[in-house]
């Protein structure tokens, strides 16, 4: 991928010297999104249709032990639209600001330990808690974009994508985006506080 020279230089003013990109994850979403996955229970299905099945990225959860932790260190979130779809057709939501709420909450939840612990740090009870409180005082924002457009949003912002709406139209492979998510180099102490 070749990147427009604007937007290299809006990534470089930001973050700097920008590394290599890796291979990028292509998010195809079709008419009818969500639908129930195989084994997922009801309130997994439901948070998916009524909250986009917001997240931040780079939060593992074990399910296992049920413990959420801090295992992927991205810089940003760059989206790339590979092809035509209206504003209907499941586009990137995101919660205005939240970013401020979760790296507050995140940041607080580590504060507790030592820096060598933090990638085994259970966060899921900092991390429910903040994102009910982006839920409440956070506006939504549906983010569609064209081929030639990109957007790029904080590593920490509350995201997720919405359902495929009345009136929905793309392409015939679904609406196609391309992310990229480069890992910043200090790790997770940077990945906090940067």
């Amino acid at each position: 991928v070749t990147l427009g020279e604007t937007l290299v230089q809006n990534l470089s003013t930001l973050f700097g010297d920008l590394p290599d990109l890796h291979p990028a994850q292509v998010s195809i979403i079709k008419p009818g999104y969500p639908k129930p996955r195989d084994g997922e229970t009801e309130a997994a299905f439901g948070y998916r249709l009524r909250r986009d099945a917001a997240h931040v990225d780079g939060l593992r959860l074990n399910r296992d032990s049920g413990a959420r932790v801090c295992e992927e260190y991205h810089q940003f979130i760059l989206g790339l639209p590979l092809n035509e779809a209206n504003a209907s057709a499941s586009p990137m939501v995101l919660w205005n600001g939240s970013h401020h709420i979760m790296q507050r909450a995140l940041l607080d939840a580590l504060a507790e330990h030592p820096r060598t612990e933090w990638p085994k740090v259970d966060i899921s009870e900092p991390y429910k808690a903040a994102r009910r409180e982006v839920f409440e005082t956070c506006a939504r924002i549906e983010l569609a974009a064209k081929p030639g457009e990109a957007y790029v949003i904080h590593r920490h912002l509350l995201h997720g994508v919405a359902p495929w709406g009345l009136g929905g139209e793309a392409e015939i492979e679904g609406r196609m985006i391309a992310y990229f998510r480069p890992e910043v180099d200090g790790g997770l102490g940077d990945w906090i506080t940067f």
